[in-house]
């Protein structure tokens, strides 16, 4: 049976499970119907929280996830979508602007084939807009009825502090989730975010608790390199002969090893590690198919010994990301070379 657990301070109830919906649409499986049955699966298993994000096939998941709640089932389900991402060539069409937000929460619900999104997340940070002016936008639209919450996905420590700040003090909704990468390869949070999270009460939905497949139980020492989606599209991240990938896949394989040993699947393993930590509201599962599905279905009633979690912790040193590729956002203090030199002629006027 499924325990359901508060979502932050909101004082709505999810389960710890959470569907993603990334792979429904022409990123993933391009079966709608297929889709809609393996959403309804995992409703009729207990999972009432549903994420999806704007952009996820340019809309595409979104319209799947509308289709698959439509004839009674909207009200059972705490849907989540995100904006941010660009959907159009314009320049305006994108971002964490009062401009974008205003006009593509209508987009989403239109998509989605309901009145209102219980939570609402901004998919990344956009340091160039003020954040006073996305929380802004997005606290007319809970006064107005068509979002419920707030949430935001992959900031930082100091980014989250920020919005709890501006809440305060301007009167703006608070936000009330955060939705962070998390998993055994990628455990960064537990130094600074999952802390933070704790102590301003925030639901936390981690997601790839799978690590975008790498603990999917395919990634083993000595077997050819799985085929996939992701493994064509991103290929640096998913190449086992490249070495920045050694630590990952030597760690997937210590990993696979104990789940045997334990008794459980490497999946199952996986996906109860991410929902043991005490900050962690939900474990964000993304299935293309049936079959992933149902793999991952249950791991959520798998309990680990201590003796487990501590060989978990020799296999990878908690607050520690065997990849930066894993980290699912790159701040511009780091990613942008201008922010972080100066010009030859300030350097060298500053003698």
């Amino acid at each position: 049976m499924t325990e359901y657990r508060n979502l932050g301070r909101t004082g709505v109830k999810v389960s710890p499970l959470c569907l993603g919906t990334m792979m429904f649409g022409a990123r993933g499986n391009t079966d709608h119907d297929d889709s809609v049955r393996i959403i309804h699966r995992a409703l009729d298993s207990g999972i009432n929280f549903v994420d999806t994000a704007d952009v996820y096939s340019a809309g595409e998941s979104e319209t799947i996830v509308g289709k698959a709640l439509a004839g009674g089932r909207r009200d059972g389900v705490v849907l989540a979508t995100k904006f941010h991402g660009t959907l159009g060539e314009g320049p305006n069409e994108r971002g964490n602007s009062r401009r974008w937000i205003i006009q593509e929460v209508e987009n989403s619900l239109r998509r989605l084939g309901t009145d209102w999104i219980d939570l609402y997340q901004v998919h990344r940070p956009e340091p160039d807009t003020d954040f006073d002016e996305t929380l802004g936008a997005l606290t007319d639209l809970v006064r107005q009825g068509k979002i419920r919450y707030i949430g935001t996905s992959t900031f930082e420590p100091s980014a989250i502090v920020e919005g709890q700040w501006i809440a305060e003090r301007r009167g703006r909704e608070r936000v009330a989730t955060e939705q962070p990468p998390y998993s055994l390869l990628t455990r960064g949070i537990e130094r600074e975010m999952l802390p933070v999270a704790q102590r301003y009460g925030l639901g936390v939905l981690s997601w790839s608790p799978l690590a975008g497949g790498w603990l999917s139980g395919r990634f083993r020492k000595g077997a050819a390199q799985p085929a996939s989606s992701r493994s064509e599209q991103q290929t640096a991240r998913f190449d086992i002969t490249a070495q920045e990938n050694a630590a990952k896949l030597e760690a997937a394989e210590s990993l696979a090893l104990l789940a045997e040993e334990s008794g459980l699947t490497l999946v199952q393993l996986a996906v109860a590690f991410v929902i043991e930590h005490p900050a962690v509201t939900s474990a964000i599962i993304g299935p293309r198919t049936y079959e992933q599905l149902e793999s991952q279905l249950g791991a959520d009633e798998v309990r680990l010994s201590r003796d487990v979690l501590d060989r978990i912790d020799e296999i990878v040193p908690p607050g520690t990301n065997l990849s930066g590729r894993d980290a699912g956002y790159v701040p511009p203090s780091i990613a942008d070379a201008s922010r972080r030199r100066r010009s030859a002629a300030s350097a060298q006027s500053s003698y």
